[in-house]
């Protein structure tokens, strides 16, 4: 039997970098929150064992670099269990792009195996699972809105974010995130942030957006703020890069402000654009 997931993207109202840590990571301060941008994951358990992945258009290492089969691996090994599992991807986040699709698939596999092999684990126990893959794996467990602290695992749940929608656009730009990392100038460390609060209005987000990374980006990749200053334009209320980028999202109060604005963007760039809103909830989404 085969059994379709969805893997949300994510993208981060805040990013700062805190200081380098001795093992080599940053500490970080983010605002995280996953929003309706999907990956589709089928699932099938087999009798052959060995972990099998197919992502269409996606050149993937099916025994090193793709992470999904590194989470069914390892959850598989973990379990003391000796089966197969075919994965199939159907990839809609861009990838390389600021918006965690590789982590979410990690997650997502990790939560669907969870269910569908009735293993019984604890999201606190997935996560633990999830940090080995990547720093990201155990916010699209934790399944809400977060401030992430420590290299992003550390996460604290963030309630009364205002209703808001988005608009993502993507330059066609793949950027390594550890290009990024590796470039950036730390001017001094800081420990005293704290996580925000927030009214129900939609300048309570506007007010936060922040990302310590957007400078090191945009300077070598221009397109950047060409999507920031079009999507000010179309009327967003406040824009920022998410994550390393090259994604930038525009933030809109209704969602018939943001289709329009998508609209016209489709019409005028041959940049990728994506209308969405927040999601929130635990476990796997079934699609």
């Amino acid at each position: 039997m085969i059994k379709t997931y969805l893997a949300p993207a994510k993208i981060n109202l805040c990013l700062h970098v805190l200081g380098k840590r001795a093992d080599g990571y940053h500490d970080l301060a983010m605002l995280m929150q996953r929003v309706s941008l999907y990956d589709r994951i089928s699932l099938r358990l087999s009798t052959e064992s060995g972990v099998r992945v197919h992502c269409a258009g996606v050149s993937l290492d099916l025994d090193q670099e793709n992470i999904a089969a590194r989470a069914a691996r390892g959850l598989l090994e973990s379990a003391g269990l000796h089966i197969g599992v075919d994965i199939q991807i159907d990839k809609q986040i861009p990838v390389a792009a600021g918006l965690g699709g590789g982590s979410s698939d990690a997650a997502t596999v990790l939560m669907a195996l969870n269910q569908m092999l009735d293993l019984k684990l604890s999201s606190q126990a997935l996560q633990a699972q999830g940090v080995k893959l990547g720093a990201d794996v155990p916010f699209f467990i934790f399944g809400h809105a977060a401030w992430a602290t420590g290299i992003g695992n550390v996460l604290q749940r963030v309630e009364d974010l205002p209703p808001t929608w988005y608009v993502l656009v993507n330059p066609g730009v793949a950027v390594s995130t550890a290009w990024v990392y590796g470039n950036l100038r730390l001017t001094s460390r800081r420990d005293d942030l704290k996580i925000p609060r927030f009214s129900r209005v939609l300048d309570s987000v506007t007010e936060v957006l922040c990302n310590d990374l957007e400078e090191v980006t945009v300077i070598h990749h221009p397109q950047i703020d060409q999507v920031k200053r079009r999507l000010t334009a179309l009327g967003a209320a406040g824009v920022l890069m998410s994550g390393s980028g090259s994604t930038v999202f525009g933030v809109f109060a209704k969602e018939t402000e943001a289709i329009a604005a998508a609209e016209r963007l489709q019409q005028e760039s041959a940049w990728r654009v994506f209308v969405a809103c927040p999601v929130s909830g635990q476990g796997p989404i079934i699609a």
